[in-house]
């Protein structure tokens, strides 16, 4: 049994339908009852289970021949990350109590950062887990592909994106996320011992101009990318409803400086980046 936490979302979702595909059994772990029936339909067992109540995860992981832990992205914490620090010491209790016979946790590209950024949390989650007792796995992805469903409005309406990764023509390791659930559901069903990192990129680095490049295709209008002046970041990131910018505007900052980068040599995936671009603006309508 694989227990799949975060599975109402795109990766945990590709998790899972990977290893149903493989006539795997999958516990789907969510939050919400009323998303389970779509899960259960689909032959999996459900648990219920926040992320934050170490005896639903427990239970939830008990009995799993692996499990995969995907933390909710929390894109405006307070300053230490108190929030992410509260929600990794409730899984390492859970995952202790429950000792599944192996973790598998989606962490990120530049979890390993020296320099404090949104991304930190995830360092501190794989340090937090890092020494549990069983086989632990932490899956770096590059910057998501989907994150350009942001700018499908812009470029149908407007013919032009913004961008924050800068400058313009400076390639960025990428990955769809149909990928990352691909691999992980293969990671799941290996073996290892001990404390593994894996790395996972697409086939080809993307620049935001080829992003634009690739809307224009699709969408058959000129568009264009342009960069959103650094100093803008902080006024914009309030304006928006944030209390604590800082974290995502060095982030940012390094990727655009290319200190948040693979620690080795990364997989490389299949989904290239105008496929995920026709799913996203297919989605939108």
């Amino acid at each position: 049994m694989y227990a799949i936490t975060g599975i109402t979302g795109q990766v945990g979702g590709a998790v899972a339908r990977s290893l149903l595909a493989a006539n795997q059994p999958v516990r789907a772990v969510l939050r919400d009852a009323a998303k389970a029936a779509a899960w259960s339909e689909r032959g999996c067992e459900v648990a219920l289970a926040d992320i934050d109540d170490e005896a639903a995860l427990t239970a939830a992981f008990t009995g799993a021949e692996a499990v995969f832990v995907l933390i909710p992205s929390m894109f405006d914490p307070s300053p230490g990350f108190p929030e992410a620090r509260a929600v990794h010491a409730v899984l390492r209790a859970a995952l202790a109590t429950a000792g599944p016979g192996r973790v598998l946790c989606l962490s990120t590209i530049g979890a390993q950062a020296a320099q404090e950024n949104l991304l930190s949390q995830h360092g501190l989650m794989e340090r937090t887990l890092g020494d549990l007792s069983m086989p632990i796995c932490f899956l770096r992805p590059g910057w998501f592909i989907e994150n350009a469903a942001w700018d499908v409005a812009p470029a149908r309406e407007n013919g032009v994106i913004q961008s924050f990764l800068q400058p313009l023509d400076k390639p960025v390791p990428m990955v769809a996320t149909a990928d990352i659930g691909r691999v992980a559901a293969g990671l799941l069903q290996d073996g290892w011992s001990g404390r593994r990192v894996v790395e996972l990129e697409g086939p080809d680095r993307v620049t935001p101009n080829q992003i634009a490049a690739g809307f224009a295709h699709i969408l058959g209008r000129p568009i264009r990318a342009e960069p959103v002046p650094r100093e803008t970041w902080e006024a914009l990131f309030r304006s928006q409803g944030m209390q604590n910018p800082l974290p995502r505007a060095r982030m940012l900052d390094g990727f655009n400086q290319d200190w948040i980068a693979f620690e080795g040599k990364p997989l490389k995936g299949a989904v290239g980046l105008e496929t995920v671009l026709r799913e996203l603006v297919a989605r939108a309508g």
